[in-house]
């Protein structure tokens, strides 16, 4: 799949780092360092404006790294960047870690994925079928 996308930072662009990666990791522009303080959240540019086909989003995911060693993720995880949308991809970090973290230019700091979706039409019903769940909500399965 092509899609295109104009790179205004002064990073390569987001990239796969195995050969079986689903995410491509995605780097921070920024002019100077963004510390986090804990719980605080901060939107972090990256530079890259992008053209999503049709039929798909690009999804933007935490890095499991930064999450797991330094308590960093995204707050709308995973967040949405819809076919529509022509700004900068912008990643919307949380520190949830007891200690300030600090983000570095250049510095990897979120996966993108993107995936096929479909569009609905809701349709108006006055029951919908039985199923062995039925109405139960959190935590039901698997209870007896």
């Amino acid at each position: 799949m092509q899609i295109p996308i104009i790179n205004r930072s002064r990073h390569p662009l987001p990239a796969y780092q195995t050969e079986h990666a689903a995410g491509l990791d995605v780097h921070a522009n920024l002019a100077e360092p963004v510390t986090l303080k804990p719980l605080q959240r901060a939107l972090i540019p990256t530079g890259l404006f992008m053209a999503i086909p049709v039929g798909y989003e690009m999804q933007v995911r935490p890095r499991s790294g930064l999450a797991y060693k330094h308590g960093i993720s995204i707050v709308n995880s995973p967040g949405t960047i819809d076919a529509d949308y022509r700004g900068e991809l912008k990643v919307l970090l949380v520190n949830l870690s007891e200690t300030d973290f600090v983000v570095q230019d250049g510095e990897r700091i979120a996966q993108l994925v993107v995936a096929r979706h479909e569009t609905i039409a809701w349709e108006p019903a006055e029951e919908l079928s039985e199923t062995a769940r039925g109405a139960g909500g959190y935590g039901s399965t698997g209870m007896q």
